[in-house]
């Protein structure tokens, strides 16, 4: 079986479902994070929708067949922002979140990017109560958006969370496909945390979504997990498959030459 497929997806599902893990949106996980109330054994799905939001859909869709609840993060800009594939969503029960990109879009100027910050958040809330926002790594921007934050606070906003700020990664695992792989961290330029290293030497890496289900079915997997997704990698259709995987596989290696 070919990987990032919605096929694979849906046997990373299962395994999670049969390992016992409970679902929780990113919102969910702030809430109860604050209360005190975590579960034992969670997950958090993420997905940070960057283009071709109709793959979302997709997906959002297979998680409702298994009762499953996520959290996706959409950019302002039209190739992720298309109102009919963020009212699905929303009514399929997962959380839509804001992905900003605010610093990189105003060019590093810290006032007009709160300024447009704030009115995507309002456009976003037309269609769901966001109370959550995600970073858009931008990585061909020479901007971190989370900068924004240096002089501004979101939670003036009435937002509750942002993943890089408020999980506490001591405490959970974090596993992304940045790369389209699940240790794309040498090719991601701000979709990282600190503790990979730590992850490292405990073997706590993965590169195939295979060997993910294969941790998860013994029981190798902490019990406190994020995973992000970007839903344009996984489709089912041959020629969209292995259009993602030429591109990708082109993005690493400027990225690579980047970072140097």
């Amino acid at each position: 079986m070919r990987d990032f497929t919605l096929q694979r997806y849906e046997r990373l599902l299962r395994a999670l479902e049969e390992a016992e893990y409970t679902f929780l949106p990113f919102g969910e996980y702030c809430v109860l994070k604050q209360s005190g109330k975590l579960p034992e054994k969670y997950v958090m799905m993420r997905h940070d929708v960057d283009k071709r939001p109709w793959f979302s859909v997709k997906m959002a869709e297979l998680e409702a067949l298994h009762g499953v609840k996520t959290s996706y993060y959409f950019r302002i800009g039209k190739e992720s922002n298309q109102p009919e594939c963020i009212k699905r969503i929303a009514q399929l029960g997962h959380e839509i979140g804001y992905h900003y990109e605010d610093m990189s879009l105003c060019k590093g100027d810290h006032e007009k990017a709160y300024e447009h910050f704030k009115n995507a958040l309002e456009y976003f809330r037309q269609f769901y109560p966001v109370r959550t926002c995600c970073m858009h790594g931008a990585p061909m921007s020479k901007y971190d958006s989370r900068a924004l934050w240096e002089k501004y606070n979101y939670r003036d906003l009435q937002l509750i969370g942002e993943p890089y700020y408020d999980v506490d990664f001591d405490h959970v695992f974090y596993l992304t496909d940045t790369g389209r792989c699940w240790d794309g961290f040498q090719f991601s330029l701000r979709d990282k945390v600190p503790q990979q290293e730590e992850w490292n030497k405990k073997g706590w890496h993965y590169h195939y979504t295979k060997e993910v289900i294969w941790a998860i079915e013994d029981m190798r997997l902490p019990k406190a997990v994020m995973i992000t997704t970007h839903p344009q990698r996984w489709t089912d259709s041959k020629f969209a498959w292995w259009k993602e995987l030429i591109m990708q596989n082109i993005k690493n290696m400027v990225k690579s030459v980047w970072r140097r």
